[in-house]
Protein backbone atom coordinates (compact mmCIF):
# COMPACT_ATOMS: atom_id res chain seq x y z
CA UNK A 1 0.00 0.00 0.00
CA UNK A 2 2.84 2.38 0.85
CA UNK A 3 4.34 1.88 -2.67
CA UNK A 4 1.03 2.00 -4.62
CA UNK A 5 0.19 5.58 -3.60
CA UNK A 6 3.27 7.20 -5.20
CA UNK A 7 2.73 5.19 -8.42
CA UNK A 8 -0.88 6.35 -8.59
CA UNK A 9 0.28 9.99 -8.25
CA UNK A 10 2.83 9.53 -11.00
CA UNK A 11 0.19 8.12 -13.33
CA UNK A 12 -2.09 11.08 -12.65
CA UNK A 13 0.72 13.53 -13.40
CA UNK A 14 1.55 11.70 -16.65
CA UNK A 15 -2.08 11.84 -17.78
CA UNK A 16 -2.21 15.57 -16.94
CA UNK A 17 1.01 16.27 -18.88
CA UNK A 18 -0.30 14.34 -21.87
CA UNK A 19 -3.54 16.33 -21.86
CA UNK A 20 -1.68 19.65 -21.62
CA UNK A 21 0.60 18.62 -24.48
CA UNK A 22 -2.37 17.73 -26.68
CA UNK A 23 -3.99 21.08 -25.90
CA UNK A 24 -0.81 22.95 -26.82
CA UNK A 25 -0.60 21.07 -30.13
CA UNK A 26 -4.20 22.02 -30.92
CA UNK A 27 -3.54 25.67 -30.07
CA UNK A 28 -0.40 25.71 -32.19
CA UNK A 29 -2.23 24.21 -35.17
CA UNK A 30 -4.96 26.83 -34.87
CA UNK A 31 -2.44 29.69 -34.73
CA UNK A 32 -0.58 28.44 -37.81
CA UNK A 33 -3.78 27.95 -39.78
CA UNK A 34 -5.10 31.46 -39.09
CA UNK A 35 -1.74 33.17 -39.62
CA UNK A 36 -1.30 31.80 -43.12
CA UNK A 37 -4.85 32.21 -44.36
CA UNK A 38 -5.62 35.06 -46.74
CA UNK A 39 -9.24 34.90 -45.64
CA UNK A 40 -8.51 35.11 -41.93
CA UNK A 41 -10.86 37.38 -40.05
CA UNK A 42 -9.79 41.05 -40.06
CA UNK A 43 -7.52 41.76 -37.13
CA UNK A 44 -6.17 38.18 -36.84
CA UNK A 45 -2.40 38.59 -37.22
CA UNK A 46 -2.99 41.39 -39.76
CA UNK A 47 -0.44 44.17 -40.24
CA UNK A 48 -2.34 47.31 -39.30
CA UNK A 49 -1.41 49.54 -42.21
CA UNK A 50 -4.01 50.65 -44.78
CA UNK A 51 -2.12 49.86 -47.96
CA UNK A 52 -1.99 47.99 -51.25
CA UNK A 53 0.82 48.48 -53.82
CA UNK A 54 1.44 48.32 -57.54
CA UNK A 55 4.98 47.90 -58.88
CA UNK A 56 4.98 49.35 -62.38
CA UNK A 57 8.27 49.27 -64.26
CA UNK A 58 9.31 51.82 -66.87
CA UNK A 59 7.49 51.45 -70.20
CA UNK A 60 8.48 54.25 -72.61
CA UNK A 61 9.37 57.92 -73.06
CA UNK A 62 7.47 60.54 -75.05
CA UNK A 63 7.16 64.37 -75.08
CA UNK A 64 3.43 63.85 -74.50
CA UNK A 65 0.93 64.48 -71.69
CA UNK A 66 -2.65 63.27 -72.26
CA UNK A 67 -3.89 65.21 -69.20
CA UNK A 68 -2.24 68.61 -69.66
CA UNK A 69 -1.91 68.54 -73.48
CA UNK A 70 -4.48 66.02 -74.75
CA UNK A 71 -4.34 65.43 -78.48
CA UNK A 72 -1.12 67.45 -78.86
CA UNK A 73 1.83 65.11 -79.46
CA UNK A 74 5.20 66.70 -78.74
CA UNK A 75 3.69 69.62 -76.80
CA UNK A 76 5.15 68.60 -73.45
CA UNK A 77 8.62 68.17 -71.99
CA UNK A 78 9.84 64.56 -72.00
CA UNK A 79 7.94 62.16 -69.75
CA UNK A 80 8.74 58.65 -68.56
CA UNK A 81 5.66 56.42 -68.55
CA UNK A 82 4.84 53.48 -66.27
CA UNK A 83 1.97 51.00 -66.29
CA UNK A 84 -0.02 51.05 -69.53
CA UNK A 85 2.29 50.59 -72.49
CA UNK A 86 0.14 52.53 -74.98
CA UNK A 87 -0.03 55.97 -73.34
CA UNK A 88 0.51 58.95 -75.64
CA UNK A 89 -1.03 62.37 -76.27
CA UNK A 90 -4.23 60.84 -77.65
CA UNK A 91 -4.84 58.32 -74.86
CA UNK A 92 -8.39 57.95 -73.51
CA UNK A 93 -9.86 55.65 -70.87
CA UNK A 94 -10.90 52.92 -73.36
CA UNK A 95 -7.30 52.82 -74.63
CA UNK A 96 -6.03 52.13 -71.12
CA UNK A 97 -8.70 49.62 -70.16
CA UNK A 98 -7.72 47.40 -73.09
CA UNK A 99 -3.96 47.92 -72.88
CA UNK A 100 -1.02 45.76 -71.80
CA UNK A 101 0.69 46.92 -68.61
CA UNK A 102 4.07 46.77 -66.90
CA UNK A 103 2.39 46.64 -63.49
CA UNK A 104 2.33 43.94 -60.87
CA UNK A 105 -0.58 43.25 -60.47
CA UNK A 106 -1.55 42.94 -64.11
CA UNK A 107 -5.04 44.12 -63.22
CA UNK A 108 -3.65 47.65 -62.90
CA UNK A 109 -3.75 49.07 -66.43
CA UNK A 110 -3.55 52.67 -65.22
CA UNK A 111 -0.99 55.09 -66.57
CA UNK A 112 1.55 56.93 -64.42
CA UNK A 113 4.10 59.42 -65.73
CA UNK A 114 6.80 61.81 -64.50
CA UNK A 115 9.34 64.19 -66.05
CA UNK A 116 12.36 62.24 -67.26
CA UNK A 117 15.49 62.44 -65.09
CA UNK A 118 18.80 63.20 -66.84
CA UNK A 119 22.32 62.53 -65.59
CA UNK A 120 24.81 64.56 -67.63
CA UNK A 121 22.04 64.90 -70.23
CA UNK A 122 21.61 61.11 -70.49
CA UNK A 123 18.11 59.88 -69.56
CA UNK A 124 17.93 57.65 -66.49
CA UNK A 125 14.91 55.53 -65.59
CA UNK A 126 14.02 54.23 -62.13
CA UNK A 127 15.29 50.80 -61.17
CA UNK A 128 12.34 50.52 -58.77
CA UNK A 129 8.99 52.23 -59.24
CA UNK A 130 6.24 51.55 -56.71
CA UNK A 131 2.84 53.20 -56.43
CA UNK A 132 1.29 52.77 -52.99
CA UNK A 133 -2.43 53.21 -52.33
CA UNK A 134 -2.80 54.31 -48.71
CA UNK A 135 -5.26 55.27 -46.03
CA UNK A 136 -3.33 57.80 -43.98
CA UNK A 137 -3.10 61.50 -43.16
CA UNK A 138 -6.73 61.64 -42.01
CA UNK A 139 -8.72 60.54 -38.95
CA UNK A 140 -9.60 56.88 -38.47
CA UNK A 141 -13.28 57.51 -39.19
CA UNK A 142 -12.36 59.16 -42.50
CA UNK A 143 -10.22 56.15 -43.47
CA UNK A 144 -13.13 53.84 -42.58
CA UNK A 145 -15.35 55.76 -45.03
CA UNK A 146 -12.84 55.76 -47.92
CA UNK A 147 -14.41 55.45 -51.37
CA UNK A 148 -12.82 53.73 -54.39
CA UNK A 149 -10.99 55.88 -56.90
CA UNK A 150 -13.43 56.31 -59.79
CA UNK A 151 -12.31 54.82 -63.08
CA UNK A 152 -11.13 57.58 -65.41
CA UNK A 153 -10.06 59.93 -62.61
CA UNK A 154 -7.05 62.06 -63.51
CA UNK A 155 -4.80 63.48 -60.79
CA UNK A 156 -1.71 65.68 -61.00
CA UNK A 157 0.63 66.18 -58.03
CA UNK A 158 3.57 68.53 -57.69
CA UNK A 159 4.45 71.74 -59.49
CA UNK A 160 6.19 71.52 -62.86
CA UNK A 161 6.47 75.33 -62.92
CA UNK A 162 7.96 75.77 -59.45
CA UNK A 163 10.60 78.52 -59.35
CA UNK A 164 12.01 77.40 -56.01
CA UNK A 165 11.68 74.80 -53.22
CA UNK A 166 9.00 76.82 -51.41
CA UNK A 167 6.63 76.19 -54.32
CA UNK A 168 7.22 72.44 -54.30
CA UNK A 169 5.97 69.32 -52.50
CA UNK A 170 8.74 67.14 -53.97
CA UNK A 171 10.87 65.04 -51.65
CA UNK A 172 14.28 63.66 -52.59
CA UNK A 173 16.32 61.31 -50.42
CA UNK A 174 18.78 58.40 -50.64
CA UNK A 175 17.90 54.73 -50.41
CA UNK A 176 19.68 53.08 -47.44
CA UNK A 177 21.35 56.37 -46.47
CA UNK A 178 19.11 57.83 -43.78
CA UNK A 179 21.92 60.09 -42.63
CA UNK A 180 21.28 62.28 -45.70
CA UNK A 181 18.45 64.72 -44.86
CA UNK A 182 15.58 64.73 -47.38
CA UNK A 183 15.15 67.82 -49.53
CA UNK A 184 12.78 69.30 -52.09
CA UNK A 185 15.72 69.43 -54.48
CA UNK A 186 18.26 66.79 -55.47
CA UNK A 187 20.51 65.48 -52.69
CA UNK A 188 24.04 64.05 -52.69
CA UNK A 189 23.74 60.29 -52.23
CA UNK A 190 26.77 58.22 -51.13
CA UNK A 191 28.33 55.65 -53.45
CA UNK A 192 26.39 52.40 -53.46
CA UNK A 193 23.03 54.06 -52.80
CA UNK A 194 20.25 55.27 -55.08
CA UNK A 195 18.53 58.63 -55.46
CA UNK A 196 14.86 58.32 -54.54
CA UNK A 197 11.82 60.50 -55.09
CA UNK A 198 8.62 60.51 -53.01
CA UNK A 199 5.46 62.29 -54.12
CA UNK A 200 2.04 62.21 -52.44
CA UNK A 201 -1.07 62.86 -54.53
CA UNK A 202 -4.17 64.64 -53.18
CA UNK A 203 -6.74 62.27 -51.69
CA UNK A 204 -9.92 64.36 -51.39
CA UNK A 205 -12.24 64.41 -54.42
CA UNK A 206 -15.12 66.80 -55.15
CA UNK A 207 -17.29 63.78 -55.95
CA UNK A 208 -18.27 65.03 -59.43
CA UNK A 209 -15.45 65.67 -61.87
CA UNK A 210 -12.90 63.22 -63.25
CA UNK A 211 -10.77 66.19 -64.31
CA UNK A 212 -10.92 69.99 -64.18
CA UNK A 213 -9.76 72.85 -66.45
CA UNK A 214 -6.59 73.35 -64.39
CA UNK A 215 -6.32 69.59 -63.80
CA UNK A 216 -6.05 70.15 -60.04
CA UNK A 217 -9.10 71.88 -58.59
CA UNK A 218 -11.28 68.74 -58.59
CA UNK A 219 -8.88 67.29 -55.99
CA UNK A 220 -7.57 68.62 -52.66
CA UNK A 221 -5.29 67.65 -49.80
CA UNK A 222 -6.73 67.03 -46.30
CA UNK A 223 -7.06 69.87 -43.80
CA UNK A 224 -6.83 69.02 -40.09
CA UNK A 225 -6.94 65.29 -40.86
CA UNK A 226 -10.19 65.51 -42.80
CA UNK A 227 -11.34 66.30 -46.31
CA UNK A 228 -12.58 69.89 -46.80
CA UNK A 229 -16.28 70.49 -47.41
CA UNK A 230 -15.54 71.43 -51.02
CA UNK A 231 -13.95 68.00 -51.61
CA UNK A 232 -15.83 65.69 -49.24
CA UNK A 233 -15.04 62.30 -50.79
CA UNK A 234 -11.98 60.59 -49.32
CA UNK A 235 -10.21 58.22 -51.74
CA UNK A 236 -6.97 56.24 -51.28
CA UNK A 237 -3.87 58.40 -51.24
CA UNK A 238 -1.49 57.58 -54.06
CA UNK A 239 2.18 57.72 -53.07
CA UNK A 240 4.71 57.54 -55.91
CA UNK A 241 8.13 56.15 -54.94
CA UNK A 242 10.84 56.12 -57.61
CA UNK A 243 14.40 54.89 -57.04
CA UNK A 244 16.97 55.91 -59.61
CA UNK A 245 20.33 54.08 -60.03
CA UNK A 246 22.41 57.26 -59.67
CA UNK A 247 24.30 58.94 -56.83
CA UNK A 248 27.01 61.51 -56.24
CA UNK A 249 27.13 65.18 -57.20
CA UNK A 250 23.56 66.41 -57.89
CA UNK A 251 24.89 69.19 -60.14
CA UNK A 252 24.83 66.61 -62.94
CA UNK A 253 21.10 65.90 -62.49
CA UNK A 254 18.11 67.64 -64.01
CA UNK A 255 14.50 66.83 -64.77
CA UNK A 256 12.92 67.45 -68.16
CA UNK A 257 10.86 70.09 -66.33
CA UNK A 258 13.86 71.70 -64.59
CA UNK A 259 15.46 71.40 -61.12
CA UNK A 260 14.53 68.67 -58.65
CA UNK A 261 11.85 70.80 -57.03
CA UNK A 262 9.84 70.70 -60.29
CA UNK A 263 9.20 66.99 -59.79
CA UNK A 264 5.55 66.16 -60.46
CA UNK A 265 3.46 63.14 -61.28
CA UNK A 266 0.39 62.38 -63.38
CA UNK A 267 -2.06 59.54 -62.80
CA UNK A 268 -4.83 58.32 -65.12
CA UNK A 269 -6.87 55.70 -63.23
CA UNK A 270 -7.89 52.62 -65.21
CA UNK A 271 -8.15 50.02 -62.43
CA UNK A 272 -11.14 47.69 -63.01
CA UNK A 273 -14.01 49.10 -60.95
CA UNK A 274 -14.70 45.90 -59.00
CA UNK A 275 -11.01 45.31 -58.25
CA UNK A 276 -10.47 48.83 -56.91
CA UNK A 277 -13.63 48.51 -54.79
CA UNK A 278 -12.47 45.17 -53.36
CA UNK A 279 -9.08 46.51 -52.35
CA UNK A 280 -10.61 49.55 -50.66
CA UNK A 281 -13.03 47.27 -48.82
CA UNK A 282 -10.45 44.65 -47.78
CA UNK A 283 -7.31 46.75 -47.26
CA UNK A 284 -7.95 50.48 -46.80
CA UNK A 285 -11.12 50.68 -44.70
CA UNK A 286 -10.16 47.96 -42.18
CA UNK A 287 -6.54 49.26 -42.08
CA UNK A 288 -4.84 46.09 -43.30
CA UNK A 289 -1.58 45.83 -45.24
CA UNK A 290 -2.19 43.96 -48.49
CA UNK A 291 0.14 42.61 -51.14
CA UNK A 292 0.04 43.02 -54.90
CA UNK A 293 -2.87 40.60 -55.08
CA UNK A 294 -4.95 42.78 -52.77
CA UNK A 295 -4.95 40.14 -50.02
CA UNK A 296 -3.72 40.61 -46.44
CA UNK A 297 0.00 39.95 -46.04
Amino acid sequence: MDRAAPLSGIHRRLRLATAIGALLVLLGTHMVSTTGRADAAPGVNAIRVAEFPADCTYSHRLPDDPIIFPGLPGASHMHSFFGSTVTNAHTTLPDLVNSPTTCNPRTDVSSYWVPTLYNNNVPVEPAISTFYYLGEGVRADVVAATQPLPQGLRIVAGNAKATGPDESIARWSCLHAGQVPPSKNFVTCPAGTMLESYLDFPQCWNGRDLDSPDHKSHMAYPVNQACPATHPVHVPKLRQVLRYPVNGNPAQFRLASGPGYTMHGDFFNAWPVAEMARRVQDCIRPVIKCGHDGRPI
